[in-house]
């Protein structure tokens, strides 16, 4: 029998590995969305970022980023701020509101985390993300790439 290719295997643990965490954040009992609770962890990771920026970084649509923090500013768990060097753009930050769920988030996280990693020693681990980081920069400026031979704009 052939080997599984490495992009279907990339691919179904990726799958697997959201299913797990949206599991996880339900568990928690947080009243959050997966996308939520990720939004929250990369908005404390990048304190002050601009909602654009944001977007960028979470590699997701600014149209999906507004959703999630449209969820997360019913809840009082972040605020928009309009940025004092361009008053079209927006700066997001958590309230203080915000960390008892980002505390339950990171959890939540580490625990659907370390299902995924069993048997992996700390070297294993630090190789696959080694790997993982190269894999995700090699997609990343594929994509750049693409889109300026597209005539579309970059997202930097």
């Amino acid at each position: 029998m052939a080997e599984t290719p490495i992009g279907f295997l990339i691919v179904d643990a990726a799958r697997l590995y959201r299913a797990r965490i949206d599991r996880a954040f339900t568990q928690a009992g947080l009243g959050l969305t997966a996308g939520e609770a990720r939004t929250l962890a990369y908005v404390n990771e990048h304190s002050g970022l601009r909602q654009n920026a944001l977007a960028v970084k979470m590699n997701v649509e600014p149209m999906t980023l507004v959703g999630f923090l449209d969820g997360l500013e019913r809840l009082g768990l972040v605020v928009r701020e309009t940025d004092a060097t361009d008053r079209r753009a927006k700066i997001v930050r958590l309230t203080d509101a915000a960390q008892p769920y980002l505390e339950g988030v990171l959890a939540a996280a580490t625990a659907a985390r370390a299902e995924a990693l069993a048997g992996f020693s700390d070297a294993d681990q630090a190789q696959l993300r080694a790997f993982l980081i190269q894999v995700r920069a090699n997609l990343a400026r594929c994509r750049e790439e693409g889109a300026r031979d597209d005539g579309s704009k970059s997202e930097e």
